[in-house]
C-alpha cells in the first residue's frame, strides 16, 4: 500500500510539472460515505486553491484507500480526510504569500493593507525552491553554520511593492512539487497513511489515535521543526517497534497519549525521550 501510494504521488507531481494537470476538478471518490462528503469537498476546494486539481487528485487517490476499509468507520474516515487535507495544505512562505494576497478579494474598501511578520529558518526559505536549486544553498548554508538562522520575512498588502513582492512569493507555486520542503511533506503523509494502515491491521484500537497523531505537525519555523521531531520520536520509539512485532505494547494507544502529555518544546526532547524510555523499560523487547 505504501509503495503504491509513493508512485500515485511521483505521478501527480510529474503530471504537475509537464503540464497536463488539466482545469477539470476531481470527483468525490466513489463510495464515499455521505457524512465524509462534506469534508472531502472542501479539502477538494482547498487543496485546488492551494496547488491545483492534480494536487486535490493525489488527495483524492489517498483517500480512496480507506473507502470500505475494514476496521473505519464514517467518523475515522471523516478524520482522516480532513488532517490529511491539513498537512497537505502545510504553511509554507508560498502559502502564507497566497493568503495574504487573498485578502485583497473582498469588497472595495472593506479593508487596508496589513503587514505581517514571520520569522523562518533560512533552511525553510530555500526549501521552497525547486530541489535542483535549493541543495547547492543549503549545504552551503550547512557549511557556513548558518542554516538554522532564523530571518523575519514581511508579507505586506500595505504599498504596491509589498503586493508585487507577494505575487512573486506565490508564484512559485507552480515549483512547490518540486521543492525541498515538499518531498519531506510527501513522505510524511505517505508514512502517516501507512501508520494508520498498519494499525488497521495489528491493532485496530489504536488507529483513532495513530490518526491524531497528525496535529502534532503543524505551521512553520521552529513550532514546525519541533512538532515533526516529536512525532518520529514517538512513532520509531512506540508505533512501529509494535507494529514490528518487537515492543509488546498491548495499549499502544494509551502509550502513545502517555508520550505526548510529555511532549514539551524542548529541541533536546530530553521530557519525551525519558517517557518514551520508561514506556519501552516496562514491556518485554523482543529483539
Amino acid at each position: 500500500m505504501r509503495d503504491r501510494g509513493i508512485l500515485s504521488s511521483l505521478r501527480y507531481l510529474f503530471a504537475d510539472f509537464i503540464g497536463e494537470d488539466d482545469d477539470e476538478p476531481p470527483f468525490l471518490p466513489e463510495g464515499l460515505p455521505e457524512p465524509v462528503m462534506a469534508v472531502a469537498s472542501e479539502a477538494i476546494h482547498l487543496l485546488i486553491d492551494y496547488q491545483g486539481p492534480g494536487y486535490a487528485r493525489l488527495y483524492v487517490d489517498r483517500l480512496r484507500r480507506f473507502i470500505g476499509k475494514r476496521g473505519v468507520d464514517d467518523v475515522m474516515l471523516g478524520e482522516i480526510a480532513r488532517l490529511m487535507a491539513v498537512r497537505m495544505s502545510y504553511q509554507d512562505p508560498i502559502r502564507i504569500a497566497q493568503l495574504k494576497l487573498a485578502e485583497l478579494s473582498g469588497p472595495p474598501g472593506a479593508s487596508a493593507g496589513t503587514v505581517e511578520v514571520k520569522k523562518f529558518r533560512l533552511e525553510e526559505l530555500i526549501g521552497a525552491l525547486p530541489a535542483a536549486i535549493a541543495e547547492y544553498v543549503l549545504d552551503a548554508l550547512e557549511w557556513l553554520g548558518w542554516a538554522h538562522k532564523r530571518v523575519s520575512i514581511r508579507f505586506s498588502t500595505a504599498s504596491r511593492f509589498g503586493i508585487r513582492r507577494l505575487k512573486i512569493e506565490a508564484g512559485l507555486r507552480r515549483w512547490r512539487l518540486l521543492s525541498v520542503r515538499y518531498a519531506k511533506e510527501r513522505v510524511w503523509v505517505e508514512r502517516w497513511l501507512h501508520m494508520i494502515d498498519r494499525s488497521l491491521t495489528k491493532q485496530p484500537q489504536a488507529a483513532p489515535t495513530i490518526i491524531q497523531t497528525a496535529t502534532m505537525v503543524e505551521g512553520y519555523g521552529d513550532v514546525y521543526r519541533q512538532g515533526m521531531a516529536d512525532w518520529n520520536a514517538i512513532i520509531d520509539g512506540l508505533a512501529k517497534p509494535t507494529f514490528d512485532g518487537v515492543l509488546a505494547l498491548s495499549d499502544l494507544a494509551g502509550t502513545i497519549a502517555e508520550a505526548r502529555a510529555a511532549v514539551s518544546p524542548d529541541p533536546r526532547q530530553t521530557a519525551l525521550k525519558r517517557k518514551i524510555a520508561e514506556i519501552r523499560a516496562r514491556v518485554a523487547v523482543n529483539v
